[in-house]
């Protein structure tokens, strides 16, 4: 047993669950999910180095891109080691700390990724309101630094998380409800007021769901221009540009607007599929967004063709 910051006695280890009624059938379960991460890390991987070594992709959204890449492969090793251990050999334990660490690292990569789609938003608008102006605009200079300003802001967004955690008793319970730590989900099992941490808690879904307006917004004028295009060729040719950020975007918000509704407007949904919408929040975006990004991007399709065709000569 382990004490915190109080008298009381508290648990010395969180239980994380994998799919409840299937634990018979995890190390099943683990073939897809391992392979998921290796695409995941390899595609991420794939995309941030074309991006650092090609100079034809030294622009202002491939910038973006390498930043969104940069979360998807923290979000995935964030995730990784209890994920791997649950499924593979069935060990549900994390102690308080490693959990409290884990949760601080999928809130500040999911942060930096709400992050970079919004910035990636706002690029899309520029490229196509003002396009002779573009690289005016957005100079490597200025991309570098809306780059920082945004993970600096992303990592202090996530940064209270623990502190408001580290100061909560946990005294018997301790069954989560994921197959990895987030700080709705641990905050629930203190035996102290919480107060402070649906607060910020509040705070956080609610700055989440702003930058999704935000990104609405981007669109909405986006479609507002592209109605004012006269050629229906000319218009599918400007929506082309911005398909594959549209995907990141449902493939990232879906699972996580789900996720934050289920506890409030489906209470008594089956643990089962809460568990399956929280794994395809960490698991979906990271794989998916490389793939996208390499069918619908010309550039990096060409590049990867090129590498492959390369290592075969």
């Amino acid at each position: 047993m382990s004490v915190f910051n109080t008298s009381k006695v508290e648990v010395s280890i969180f239980f994380l669950v994998g799919i409840p009624g299937m634990e018979h059938a995890h190390i099943w379960v683990a073939i897809p999910i391992c392979l998921m991460y290796l695409i995941a890390i390899l595609g991420n991987c794939t995309i941030l180095f074309l991006i650092k070594t090609e100079t034809s992709l030294h622009e202002p959204m491939y910038y973006f891109l390498s930043m969104l890449a940069f979360s998807d492969l923290g979000l995935s090793i964030s995730s990784l080691p209890t994920m791997l251990r649950i499924f593979l050999f069935n060990a549900t334990g994390i102690s308080p700390d490693a959990c409290i660490a884990q949760e601080f690292f999928i809130h500040g990569f999911s942060a930096m990724e709400s992050s970079a789609l919004l910035i990636m938003s706002v690029d899309r608008f520029i490229a196509i309101h003002n396009p002779l102006k573009y690289t005016t605009i957005l100079t490597s200079v200025r991309v570098i630094k809306i780059s920082l300003i945004f993970t600096a802001i992303s990592i202090l967004f996530a940064l209270p998380f623990p502190f408001i955690l580290k100061r909560l008793s946990f005294c018997k319970k301790n069954l989560l409800s994921h197959s990895y730590c987030l700080h709705q989900d641990v905050m629930t099992l203190a035996c102290s007021d919480n107060r402070v941490n649906v607060i910020y808690g509040m705070f956080a879904a609610q700055t989440a769901m702003l930058a999704l307006v935000c990104i609405s917004v981007s669109y909405m004028l986006i479609l507002k221009i592209v109605l004012g295009i006269a050629s229906h060729k000319g218009r599918l040719k400007v929506l082309n540009t911005c398909i594959s950020h549209i995907c990141a975007v449902l493939i990232f918000y879906v699972p996580l607007v789900t996720l934050a509704a289920l506890p409030r407007f489906a209470k008594n949904v089956s643990p089962v599929i809460r568990v399956i919408v929280a794994d395809i929040f960490l698991l979906v975006p990271p794989l998916m967004n490389p793939i996208v990004y390499s069918v619908k991007s010309q550039q990096i399709r060409n590049r990867i063709l090129v590498k492959l065709c390369d290592k075969q000569g």
